[in-house]
């Protein structure tokens, strides 16, 4: 075990809850630490349901293109914490953060809160704050860990921008149970005399947002509206009132991505960062965002299916499923495979509402249990959902007994298999197949 995940567990101690969204406790901490959020480089926050880590990926890989500087938070990790905080280096490169100085700030915020009731996100999130501040760079991209409004990364008082990606149904427990409260939630990053950029909204989600915005005078650039993306004879165009960007398709694969993409350009060119066209180029050829339609093209566990072509995707609620399920038809199109998914998901997600996109797409479904999560779905209720989905399941007792047994039928061509239905599931597949994030 990490020296630092002996800290990191010790810390689950510190709150009787795992989330209990507030900002009381992490501005305290925030005071108490000298006020490293306002010692980092200037920040762009982003929120939404879907799409944050994608659209903050393109960001990083654009910035560093044009020569930026760019520390990036993120969460959840997939297979180790440091993957969470990742910092530049001065030769522009950048990587996740070293053991050693995770270890040191985690002990000294540690010390300073000195036991008081805090969640691990909170104060996770304010020793990444404070190795943010002891490092130079031009840009940090913030995600948001939950909602947005009582997420302990909201303290950040004057982003440069503030982004809000696609809002959809997801966490109802703590932010609502419709897309206007949940909208609500997301909204809360807007600063006022801000610039705010919104992706592609459904009407409920969006009317939310701009009555937010109206509120706190945030500067709103809305899409289909102040900016447009679409995709045209195998590339990317972006317009807004600055003129239009002619570009490589990015190289995530989806037509989501699309969407994401032209979240990024937007609030580049909104944040007032001046990034030459072929920043934005190099970024969309470059981008790397792991368990989000990934190929596992190598690897232990691919090995075990040698024939076939295996996807990994950590979406995990409706919206995802849809979005997933047309990326798998748009390959389906282009190569006709037989769709067979191997699926986990945690009891907190809708999984029929994940699994109806791929009715008639689909072959098989074999259920599996998320490892090392206490909140796992089981097999057999994974099984019951995909049937009331339309799709043909069955349950294994994990990842590599799915593999064996789609190794065991007879397909009339090497399948494509899904893994799909959970980040965690998605960290767990990316350790047992040795390519873990870089």
């Amino acid at each position: 075990m990490d020296r630092s995940s002996a800290i990191l567990e010790r810390l689950t101690t510190l709150h009787p809850k795992e989330i209990d969204l507030s900002l009381d406790r992490v501005e305290r901490l925030m005071t108490d630490l000298g006020h490293p959020e306002r010692k980092m480089a200037p920040v762009i926050h982003v929120a939404g349901t879907n799409g944050k880590g994608s659209t903050t990926a393109f960001m990083r890989a654009m910035l560093e293109a044009a020569g930026k500087r760019v520390h990036v938070y993120t969460s959840p990790h997939l297979v180790r914490f440091h993957e969470r905080i990742r910092l530049s280096a001065p030769d522009g490169s950048s990587g996740f953060v070293n053991e050693d100085e995770l270890v040191d700030e985690l002990a000294r915020v540690e010390q300073i809160n000195a036991g008081r009731p805090i969640t691990q996100f909170e104060i996770t999130t304010a020793a990444a704050f404070s190795i943010f501040a002891n490092h130079p760079a031009d840009v940090v991209l913030l995600e948001v860990g939950l909602g947005g409004r009582l997420d302990a990364t909201n303290v950040i008082e004057a982003p440069l921008a503030a982004v809000i990606t696609s809002i959809a149904l997801d966490h109802e427990k703590f932010l609502g149970a419709t897309l206007t409260a949940i909208a609500h939630e997301k909204a809360g990053i807007l600063k006022r005399g801000r610039p705010g950029i919104i992706a592609p909204q459904g009407d409920e989600a969006l009317d939310e947002i701009e009555r937010e915005g109206d509120k706190k005078r945030a500067d709103l650039f809305v899409a289909n509206r102040d900016w447009i993306v679409y995709a045209e004879h195998g590339r990317l165009v972006y317009q807004d009132e600055d003129g239009l960007l002619d570009l490589p398709a990015p190289r995530l694969p989806g037509r989501h991505q699309y969407a994401n993409a032209g979240t990024a350009i937007a609030a580049l060119r909104r944040a007032g960062l001046a990034l030459p066209q072929s920043a934005y180029a190099t970024g969309l050829a470059t981008v790397q965002w792991p368990a989000r339609l990934q190929s596992l093209a190598g690897g232990l566990l691919a090995a075990r299916l040698p024939e076939a072509e295996i996807w990994l995707d950590g979406g995990h609620n409706p919206a995802a499923g849809q979005v997933i399920a047309e990326a798998m038809a748009d390959l389906e199109e282009r190569g006709p495979k037989p769709l067979v998914l191997i699926a986990g998901m945690l009891n907190t997600k809708d999984p029929v509402g994940f699994f109806r996109p791929f009715a008639g797409l689909a072959r098989r479904v074999y259920t599996v249990p998320v490892p090392g999560a206490p909140a796992s779905r089981t097999t057999e209720e994974l099984v019951e959902a995909a049937r009331s989905a339309g799709l043909t399941a069955e349950p294994m007792a994990d990842v590599a007994a799915a593999l064996a047994a789609i190794n065991q039928r007879s397909f009339e061509a090497p399948p494509r298999v899904l893994i799909c239905g959970s980040l965690y599931l998605a960290g767990a597949v990316l350790a047992a197949n040795g390519t873990p994030p870089t």
